[in-house]
């Protein structure tokens, strides 16, 4: 049933307050391990792992958001492919950092004729994704759960060049006809969501937002469009689709998750957002790169839907 968003609203403050008083009586006894906890976003209430598990086994896509360089939001990924095989679900799991060309490659992988280094070898995966490593345990995942891993991502050239030539129409005409012929550019809540998101990237002007905006979309129409795709093709009848992804790219169901459902007419789906909790640490080049941003809870409350189906938080790490 639909969220209602301002009830949601405050039953998710009061939700948050009960998890940090558990929290703190939780850190009391020095546990070994940090505390996690699953919550029902549209319930606003906390779930357990295995309720959470079950619901997201009726679903034909499952999404999985992440940061891309926290490890445990990769073992939860992991795990979670890992549970819903176990529930007899016969699945394909899609991945943000591997790109479709690169699906050759990956196809030897999902036939056994190499492992997982051989594959990120043949790719070239170091350089293309730097933090390739922590997927490995996703991709062991898929491969004992007997299910075939497919890349999502257009070639990031092709997405920097949309960005730097002045957006899509400007777009050269060979690099054009990489991504889909079919795209949707008028989106104007998740465009106000971009907007204010892509500010924190130094670069970022009012000047040169619309085509990093676009730059955006891009990619996210790719990717529904590589996933879609393989739902609709003999390869991929009766199969379930885990996606693991950046969380910006699924968040409140804006994104991927919406283009997916437009190209396959079909809105049965899962979102579920691993929270940072307090543990990126960025670079010095990256701090370098960024500016502060504030993205207020009015800002938010206008887009009128929850984040997610359900969230992951770790408790803060004890002092």
């Amino acid at each position: 049933m639909p969220c209602n968003f301002s009830v949601l609203h405050l039953r998710t403050i009061m939700l948050f307050t009960a998890i940090l008083l558990l929290a703190s009586n939780l850190f009391a006894a020095d546990p070994p391990d940090r505390p996690i906890v699953w919550v029902d976003v549209c319930e606003g209430e906390l779930a357990e792992y295995a309720n959470v598990v079950e619901d997201l086994g009726k679903a034909r896509v499952v999404y999985l958001g992440e940061r891309h360089t926290l490890q445990r939001h990769h073992d939860t990924q992991a795990k979670v492919i890992a549970d819903l095989a176990q529930g007899g679900a016969s699945l394909v799991v899609a991945l943000e950092p591997l790109e479709t060309s690169q699906q050759p490659s990956i196809d030897r992988f999902n036939r056994g004729e190499v492992d997982f280094d051989g594959m990120a070898a043949a790719i070239n995966w170091t350089k293309r994704w730097p933090s390739h490593e922590q997927y490995r345990h996703v991709l062991e995942a898929a491969r004992k759960a007997k299910a075939p891993v497919i890349g999502l991502s257009p070639s990031p050239d092709v997405i920097r060049a949309v960005a730097r030539s002045g957006g899509i129409d400007r777009l050269d005409v060979k690099l054009r006809k990489l991504l889909p012929a079919e795209m949707d550019f008028k989106d104007p809540v998740y465009e106000k969501l971009l907007a204010a998101q892509l500010m924190v990237h130094i670069a970022a002007s009012p000047q040169r937002l619309r085509p990093m905006i676009e730059a955006q979309i891009a990619r996210d129409e790719a990717m529904s469009a590589a996933l879609a795709d393989y739902l609709r093709s003999e390869a991929g009848r009766g199969r379930k689709a885990v996606v693991v992804c950046g969380s910006g790219h699924i968040a409140y169901g804006l994104g991927t998750p919406q283009r997916v459902r437009r190209r396959l007419g079909d809105q049965n789906d899962r979102i579920v957002v691993l929270a940072e909790c307090g543990d990126v640490r960025l670079s010095a080049e990256e701090k370098d790169a960024a500016r502060p941003v504030e993205i207020t809870h009015d800002q938010l409350r206008q887009i009128g839907r929850p984040v997610a189906d359900y969230l992951e938080i770790v408790c803060p790490s004890a002092k």
